[in-house]
């Protein structure tokens, strides 16, 4: 094989893998950007546009285009009209892009009109892998929530395995961004629902659903669209791949349903439904606390497992997994000054909780937090955490909608402090933190953040450089004591 294809042997897609074909992209932002680089390095002729260079001059247009994309011999960008993308192989969206709901954009029709596929990078990896000669394996995860963590963490634990690994798809990098593996390698794709809709010829070896609750209606008209959407994940799969649900179908409907799905199949998969699953002790796992990363543990395991990681590596690679950024992640453990002594503050920081479904998942990792919520608050905003209030010893509330989530505790009886912004709201929790003689500080905003932020990294990087700042005030307040401390705690 090596012979036969010397690209496998360097982990470079061969150059002359697509020559003679040519391919649309619309949407010039890091996904679209990686996957016209990745066209044109296979040999592929390709025609790119993005609807932000209509704006302007034909010189402002031209200048934005060579920022986006540079120039390449095979590259045009134009807009797609039916002129450019008449006798393309695939037209390649970005998956913000809608092809249907609520409206379809104009390429989309127009490439419909002319018969041309609306794929996505997944499915053009797919193909250029199997064009390329390679035989590797490929584990698609999806869901409403945990996704990013458990595709880094199975891939953490292939790896782990001694298997070679590359993960990618939602999580980034974008898919047509990742190397040619062997053989032997696996694929860790991420996939979001956007995503999955534009699969065709797919094979998922392994195919993880990990939940299913109400997101992207929008996108997908109603709950059944939603899931329908995210049922491609088990495509053309058969008796040689693995299918596994992250809940089970008493608790959770949909799970019957796949199986169902499955079950009309000629040659099904095999299916798996989880147990119960209770939170890792942290021994086991100690970036991944509660019960949610429970499912995505026992979720990563089981793909991992099935293709040929031993338990031992598997539990040492969940040991030693350092967790993802803004994902329920603790970015200090700090001893301060309580009313009686030392205090210990651990700071978790879970920006990525940006509906109150992901937030609830984090209030129940911990028995009781100083909880720093806000911002742009999507449908329902946190009525649905309610019931999870008894975790809550202190709401700290900040952005745009905290009048809204303080009326919504006022009601329940929950102690809170609208604080506007995170520069009050760390220093405010860091102080009732130590006053009750320690505890969790925990950012899980159940919101949007582009009230105050560009995005939830931009938050949670910046409720990291406070707490910095807040926990290096109090040290020097405390300079005596903490040296002390430090010494008999370590």
């Amino acid at each position: 094989m090596t012979a036969e294809h010397p690209a496998l042997a360097t982990g470079a897609f061969p150059e002359n893998l697509l020559a003679g074909q040519r391919f649309a992209v619309l949407g010039l932002g890091a996904n679209g950007r990686a996957s016209a680089a990745a066209l044109l390095a296979m040999g592929a002729e390709v025609v790119a546009w993005d609807d932000s260079l209509e704006e302007g001059e034909a010189q402002g247009r031209s200048e934005k285009a060579a920022q986006a994309l540079p120039a390449h011999p095979h590259l045009r960008v134009a807009p797609l009209a039916e002129g450019e993308l008449a006798g393309c192989g695939a037209l390649i969206m970005s998956p913000g892009i809608p092809h249907h709901l609520p409206a379809p954009h104009k390429t989309a029709l127009l490439a419909r009109k002319l018969g041309v596929p609306l794929l996505s990078d997944a499915e053009m990896l797919y193909r250029a892998v199997r064009a390329a000669g390679s035989k590797a394996r490929f584990v698609a995860v999806t869901g409403t929530n945990g996704k990013s963590t458990t595709t880094a963490l199975a891939a953490h634990l292939l790896a782990e395995g001694g298997l070679p690994v590359a993960a990618g798809g939602n999580l980034g990098p974008a898919a047509l961004a990742l190397p040619l593996l062997p053989d032997k390698g696996v694929y860790v794709i991420e996939m979001s629902s956007y995503m999955l809709e534009r699969l065709e010829s797919f094979k998922a070896d392994v195919a993880i659903m990990l939940n299913l609750t109400p997101d992207h209606l929008d996108r997908h008209g109603d709950m059944a669209g939603y899931e329908a959407a995210k049922f491609h994940v088990v495509d053309n799969m058969d008796r040689t791949g693995l299918v596994l649900a992250g809940e089970n179908a008493p608790e959770a409907p949909w799970v019957a349903r796949l199986a169902e799905r499955l079950g009309q199949e000629g040659q099904p998969p095999r299916f798996l439904s989880a147990p119960t699953l209770h939170p890792p002790l942290p021994g086991e796992a100690p970036m991944l606390p509660g019960l949610h990363n429970a499912q995505n543990i026992w979720a990563a395991q089981q793909a991992a497992g099935f293709l040929g990681v031993k338990p031992q590596d598997q539990a040492k690679g969940v040991r030693g997994f350092t967790g993802l950024a803004h994902r329920l992640k603790l970015i200090k453990d700090f001893v301060g000054e309580g009313p009686h002594g030392p205090a210990n503050v651990r700071f978790v920081d879970d920006s990525k909780g940006t509906n109150a479904e992901a937030t609830a998942h984090a209030l129940k990792a911990f028995p009781r937090v100083m909880w720093i919520a806000g911002g742009m608050a999507k449908a329902g905003g946190i009525e649905a955490l309610l019931p999870l209030m008894g975790h809550v010893g202190h709401a700290f509330l900040i952005g745009r909608d905290a009048p809204l989530f303080a009326q919504t505790l006022e009601k329940a009886g929950v102690p809170h402090t609208q604080c506007g912004t995170l520069e009050r709201a760390v220093p405010l929790a860091t102080a009732q933190a130590l006053a009750e003689g320690g505890g969790v500080v925990l950012l899980s905003p159940a919101t949007a953040s582009f009230d105050q932020f560009r995005s939830y990294v931009h938050r949670g990087e910046r409720f990291g450089q406070i707490v910095g700042e807040t926990t290096a005030r109090q040290q020097g307040r405390n300079k005596p004591h903490q040296s002390t401390a430090k010494g008999g705690g370590r």
